[in-house]
């Protein structure tokens, strides 16, 4: 499913460390390829229908919702900043 990037991610994304970068990446060719990847582990955000978070690492998070055909990823942050404003 193609991929389409929020501005605010990618503000977020050119400031991440290389390797948070690396992981991102893979995250987000996994997205792509089978967004219900269980290596994923996506669930819905509570109180925000329409909005999935999927895990990076034990500290970040990547938020995206489906439109359509296409994932609309939203945000790249620590977990809780990233719930906060999915």
């Amino acid at each position: 499913m193609p991929l389409r990037y929020s501005r605010r991610f990618i503000d977020k994304y050119v400031l991440l460390p290389l390797s948070v970068r690396n992981k991102v990446d893979k995250v987000l060719a996994l997205l792509e390829t089978n967004f219900r990847h269980p290596g994923l582990q996506s669930h819905p955000i509570l109180g925000s229908p329409g909005i999935y978070e999927a895990r990076v690492d034990q500290k970040f998070r990547i938020t995206y919702e489906r439109s359509n055909d296409i994932l609309k990823i939203r945000n790249i942050d620590n977990h809780d900043e990233c719930l906060r404003h999915p």
